[in-house]
């Protein structure tokens, strides 16, 4: 998952006080990297074949295999530098911080890996040491991807657009802008370049780490410039997610309605608006686990399980993809009623009643200072200048 995670198991309740908060030690423990390596190795092995895959040319032809290590390294530069501005924010402020556990995930992922995360144990115990650990990872990752995707799309290679697959990639405000430093492609042309690929990809990740709920890297980043404010915040961002589903997924089947074709193509529009489902799905998740750190008595007193929500999100995702292409009425009838079901519980025991779900363990209550304002503002802009409505169109 792409995101740094802090293990809350050793961190302190919610209901203590900064002045209960207790300054990381000056040593650190050793550094583990064994686990670390092979997953990297994996990793490595996964964004290679699935770059050479997704490949026009015939796999292990040397075209294929250069393709396959220009994305491989192109996306593991961008994904190298996030994930070690957290680690080395993380250790100029003596927070224990592992390496970066990287997860490869072939054929499944377009990307062939979930990115990585980093697990950090104890407290964090001031905003400016929350606000740096949140921001280096993202800003890091886009100062190697905005270059990267100016470099391929100078240097990748034009190809008519009916041979670019059926996958349309997102755009959003900055990749419209960075387009302008590179060549017009002519009408029914598109560009393939595999380094192009893996720094919208970069940034790809980096939009899903930028959304400001939980722990992810603008959870963090918002905690540190509004304090507890940003427990209701994140609410309220977690839940806009699922609304926008629904907007998106309504404004498609209206267009095709005032078009008079019906509902023929729900399966193409539950499959381009999904990701929003399984994001609001994938916040509930991660906060249950941050919330396993609370002590008894600041937990929910009766929630949905983190099996029943990995298993329903799950299965609505394999239905929808399984499901491309079916027109069946009772496939899709069954899959709105699962949706329905999952929602209902969400409202009952979840997500969608009020609950301390997304809230950010505390931090001490030391203004940010002005320099550290700035960064803050920034990187949650970021959030905008990268949003995707629909970052992948099939």
């Amino acid at each position: 998952m792409p995101n740094s995670t802090h293990d809350s198991s050793d961190s302190q309740p919610p209901s203590a006080t900064p002045s209960d908060s207790v300054a990381p030690g000056p040593d650190l423990p050793p550094l583990e990297w064994r686990t670390n390596l092979w997953l990297f190795l994996a990793t490595v092995a996964s964004m290679f074949v699935t770059g050479a895959i997704n490949d026009r040319a015939p796999m292990f032809s040397r075209e294929a295999m250069i393709h396959g290590a220009q994305f491989t390294g192109a996306l593991l530069a961008i994904l190298l530098a996030h994930e070690f501005g957290h680690f080395i924010a993380a250790r100029i402020h003596k927070v224990d911080a592992t390496l970066p556990f990287f997860i490869p995930m072939p054929y499944l992922s377009p990307f062939g890996t979930m990115g990585a995360v980093i697990r950090m144990r104890g407290v964090i115990a001031t905003r400016a040491a929350l606000l740096d650990i949140g921001a280096s990872g993202p800003l890091a990752g886009m100062v190697v991807a905005i270059p990267m995707y100016i470099w391929g799309a100078n240097h990748g290679t034009l190809i008519p657009l009916e041979s670019a697959g059926e996958a349309t990639l997102g755009e959003s405000i900055l990749t419209r802008a960075l387009d302008h430093f590179a060549p017009l492609a002519p009408e029914g042309m598109g560009l393939d370049s595999p380094i192009a690929f893996a720094a919208w990809a970069g940034m790809f990740v980096t939009m899903i780490n930028l959304i400001p709920i939980g722990q992810l890297d603008a959870g963090h980043v918002a905690y540190a410039l509004f304090g507890p404010r940003q427990d209701r915040i994140a609410q309220w961002v977690h839940r806009s997610m699922l609304a926008f589903f629904f907007v998106s997924l309504v404004s498609y089947a209206l267009r095709d309605l005032r078009a008079g074709i019906g509902l023929v193509h729900i399966d193409r529009h539950v499959g381009n608006s999904l990701f929003w489902l399984i994001w609001f799905e994938m916040g509930a998740i991660l906060g249950s686990l941050s919330a396993r750190g609370r002590p008894p008595q600041a937990r929910e007193e009766k929630s949905i399980p983190i099996q029943t929500r990995i298993v329903a999100t799950l299965g609505l995702a394999v239905v929808a993809s399984f499901g491309r292409g079916s027109h069946a009425p009772l496939l899709w009838i069954g899959w709105f009623a699962s949706l329905g079901l999952l929602l209902a519980m969400e409202v009952r025991w979840g997500a969608l009643r009020k609950n301390n779900l997304l809230d950010h363990p505390p931090t001490s209550a030391a203004p940010l200072g002005i320099g550290r304002t700035i960064v803050a503002i920034i990187t949650l802009v970021l959030f905008f200048l990268l949003f995707m409505p629909t970052p992948i169109a099939l």
